[in-house]
């Protein structure tokens, strides 16, 4: 018998589930095996549920041949890579490795002015702990360490999208959570910083060659391989540190119209490539509680792009839009217009609002800076300041100047 884990799910009644490939032999329900590991010992272990899938769902069955895909249930601790063997005979398959995680992103409880807003919803950090603790069962890739704060975790993972959907899914099943900006995992070398790259290879029109590569060498990417098809496409493999890939995607598919193709893997790790400039624009901050007012609205999108619309509650510390400048830019968005007994001569000229920028849960991510993070409700995902108070802000950075 040989059965190899080549994935792994999580059931609410069962536990962890592997997934095998059977190589080898046949593998039953009740059955002692030899469970090869990682790291090389051999435990026997029995199998109390053999599944297999029929159709969109998965039915028990009592045996399994070579060749045979199946879900097995009773090993709380196997892993991708571990092999099933005969107990008197034991002949582990080679290893499966897991890449090690690239990026991570602090997630946490809620603490905005407009927590608990949503009826039913999941505020406390034990129900977001014991709902991350699940993800781990069935997720490999992921991984969950504590902080200095007890309502925060650092979650690390392979990539940004990955991560995305976890909070994603976390948010649709009711959680209020708040996240941060992601970041890369590095590590030390030799006492060097050295930080994750991956190897990106794009196809795409020739027309889009030079807007690609001036994108990606802001990024510290290196272009290693051109290849030009002949038929107006070309392909390209770059390099680039896994931070310069942080919203990369949606800028990609503006720039390539929709027409562009990229994927990338784990290249290794490389010495830190210096700083990398993603957003050269400031954040428009509401600087009071209150109602958005269109009034108010109209006389603020000269200075930048809304990302709210009228009647949107709003509160100090919140991200409504994003300056043209550099800096940020604590505006008044709750104005209201004054109404006096005198007519204007002119009548009120029709003020046209150029819609808001709507942002989804990953362009929010691309766009918040190191001071920002995401509020991520039910029912609404809004950006806002680490620290909301304007004269903590203006204190705090008061201090990095002087430093």
């Amino acid at each position: 018998l040989q059965a190899h884990v080549t994935n792994l799910d999580a059931s609410n009644f069962l536990g962890r589930l592997a997934l095998l490939r059977v190589h080898n032999g046949r593998i039953s329900k009740g059955q002692q095996v030899a469970w090869c590991r990682h790291d090389g010992s051999v435990q026997k272990v029995k199998i109390t549920e053999l599944l297999m899938t029929e159709a969109l769902e998965r039915k028990p069955v009592d045996s399994a041949g070579p060749g045979d895909i199946i879900a097995i249930a009773g090993i709380p601790e196997i892993m991708i890579g571990d092999t099933l063997t005969d107990p008197d005979d034991p002949r582990p398959l080679p290893l499966i490795t897991v890449d090690e995680p690239a990026i991570s992103m602090l997630i946490g409880t809620n603490t905005s002015p407009m927590a608990g807003r949503v009826r039913g919803a999941k505020v406390t950090a034990r129900l977001v702990k014991d709902r991350l603790d699940r993800e781990l069962v069935g997720n490999v890739s992921l991984r969950v360490l504590p902080t200095e704060r007890p309502d925060a975790w650092e979650v690390q993972g392979r990539g940004e999208l990955a991560l995305a959907i976890l909070v994603e899914q976390m948010r649709r099943e009711g959680y209020e959570l708040t996240v941060g900006k992601p970041q890369v995992v590095t590590r030390e070398v030799d006492g060097k910083v050295h930080e994750p790259v991956e190897q990106l290879t794009i196809d795409a029109p020739e027309e889009f060659l030079g807007t690609i590569t001036q994108v990606l060498a802001q990024r510290k990417g290196r272009m290693t391989q051109m290849t030009n098809h002949g038929t107006g496409w070309v392909r390209m493999e770059f390099l680039v540190p896994s931070r310069g890939l942080i919203g990369f995607r949606t800028e990609f598919l503006t720039e390539t119209r929709g027409t562009g193709i990229a994927h990338h893997v784990f290249h290794g790790y490389e010495p830190w490539a210096g700083a990398i400039v993603t957003r050269l624009t400031g954040s428009l901050v509401a600087d009071r509680s209150g109602v958005a007012t269109s009034y108010a609205m109209f006389n603020l999108q000269e200075r930048g792009t809304l990302l709210v619309e009228p009647t949107t509650e709003v509160y100090e510390g919140m991200i409504v839009g994003e300056n043209s400048r550099a800096d940020d830019m604590d505006v008044n968005i709750t104005k209201e217009k004054k109404l006096t007994n005198v007519r204007s001569s002119t009548a009120d000229v029709l003020e046209r609002l150029i819609p808001p920028r709507r942002l989804s849960l990953e362009q929010s991510l691309e766009f918040c800076r190191e001071d920002e993070c995401v509020e991520v409700t039910p029912e609404a995902i809004r950006i806002r300041k680490v620290e909301l108070d304007q004269n903590a802000r203006a204190r705090a950075a008061a201090r990095a100047k002087n430093a």
